[in-house]
């Protein structure tokens, strides 16, 4: 995947950040919006302040990829603290509940994860960023209030224990790696599986690894990039992260103007690209047409 070394502002494209420790995702868009010189700067999928690893920034046009970027498999690196309950199902919540959690087995522990694999029902944080009656849900309960979120249909493809040690005061911290749908919350995972084996549990580590086609070997940390601001422009991003269909230029104008295409027959979202290689418009077969979700080009 080829990279260019030019300050992003213009058409635009993606920014693949390492997320230290500590940054809000925020945080990081603040950062890049200075690095790069435009405001026009969002980011695909939220990490909380105490994850590291992969975030998606798009600068300029391709801000408008983020929504349909966030819709993708991702991959995290996580600890799990077993025989301790917090707050907010992390290592930054008061401790609510303990429990000696020496005595689980690895056997228990994978009849346990086993229920969480797979198309499964999860109910989100209480402290999560979702919104209840236009506020965030970490906002009311920090305000005292009780928050009950409802279960949301998440996917996860994979929940593998890759190491095990013994943790503080009695509490077992498991290595584990999980790939999972969008909306998935592994500090929900952690609390679930805890809440199985009886012991109680949360999250004192995350990383992510990956989000779609973009992985650890695609970032560079933000002292990096204020050094030497890399994208991916905006044609190149698309035909990584979406499948592609290339037209003619008529149907490239046609397209710039809002007007839909025949069917392209390719599942979900895919970008389109005219002669001259570059991204006209991302669309979706629906109702018969290829309608357009987001057109990149200008009109005429």
């Amino acid at each position: 995947m080829s990279r260019k070394n030019a300050p992003p502002p213009g058409p635009g494209g993606l920014v693949i950040v390492d997320k230290p420790a500590g940054m809000t995702s925020h945080d990081v868009v603040s950062r890049m919006r200075r690095i790069a010189g435009t405001r026009r700067v969002g980011h695909a999928g939220t990490l909380d302040p105490m994850a590291t690893g992969v975030l998606v920034l798009g600068v300029e046009r391709a801000t408008r990829l983020l929504g349909h970027l966030a819709l993708t498999r991702k991959s995290y690196d996580a600890t799990i603290r077993l025989g301790q309950a917090t707050m907010t199902d992390d290592a930054e919540g008061e401790v609510t509940a303990t429990a000696d959690a020496g005595g689980v087995t690895d056997e228990e522990i994978g009849a346990a994860i086993a229920p969480l694999t797979g198309d499964i029902e999860q109910v989100p944080s209480s402290v999560s960023a979702i919104k209840v009656d236009g506020r965030r849900a970490y906002a009311r309960v920090r305000s005292g209030e009780e928050v009950a979120l409802a279960a949301r249909p998440v996917t996860v493809y994979r929940f593998d224990v890759t190491g095990r040690r013994p943790g503080p005061e009695g509490t077992v911290d498991l290595d584990v790696t999980v790939d999972c749908s969008s909306g998935t919350y592994i500090r929900a995972l952690a609390r679930d599986l805890g809440a199985a084996l009886g012991v109680g549990g949360h999250l004192t580590a995350l990383r992510r690894t990956r989000v779609g086609p973009f992985d650890l070997d695609s970032a560079r940390t933000l002292e990096a990039l204020a050094g030497d601001p890399v994208v991916f422009p905006l044609s190149e991003a698309v035909a990584t992260a979406f499948p592609r269909r290339d037209v003619s230029a008529e149907e490239a104008t046609r397209l710039s103007h809002g007007g839909r295409l025949e069917p392209g027959g390719i599942a979900g979202a895919y970008g389109v690209f005219g002669p001259d290689g570059e991204v006209v418009a991302l669309l979706e077969d629906r109702d018969g047409a290829a309608r357009p979700l987001v057109v990149f080009a200008p009109a005429g």
